[in-house]
């Protein structure tokens, strides 16, 4: 996969869902995505997958998980190396947030739907 690719972590089949309306307008402003959630499924056309596959390379790694369920993924989403992680409303974690930056990492706390609808993604 393209490394302007973006992971979302937490995705899910329910339309009302802010990860489920990320994947589907991440996809229509052209970004190759990656949707990671609990359980499979699919976003129209693109699957959730319950782990980040093997290989992958993503630009950018916005989360939809509270920093509880993020604490499985930290190690994970730290080796993905992205360039930027984006703690999206009610996912903020510093902990993480601060192993992210000592890697180098561009850390964000912003809305994803916002920041694609703003021009600023």
């Amino acid at each position: 996969m393209d490394g302007k690719a973006t992971l979302v972590l937490g995705a899910s089949e329910k339309g009302e869902r802010y990860s489920n309306m990320a994947v589907r307008r991440l996809r229509a402003h052209g970004h190759p995505v990656v949707a990671v959630g609990l359980r499979e499924g699919l976003i129209d056309d693109t699957p959730i997958v319950k782990d980040i596959p093997e290989g992958v390379r993503v630009d950018t790694v916005t989360l939809y998980l509270n920093a509880q369920n993020q604490a499985a993924w930290a190690a994970r989403i730290l080796a993905l190396r992205p360039a930027r992680l984006i703690f999206n409303p009610g996912a903020e974690n510093p902990a993480l947030a601060g192993a992210a930056r000592m890697q180098g990492i561009e850390v964000l706390e912003a809305c994803t739907l916002v920041l694609l609808a703003t021009g600023q993604y």
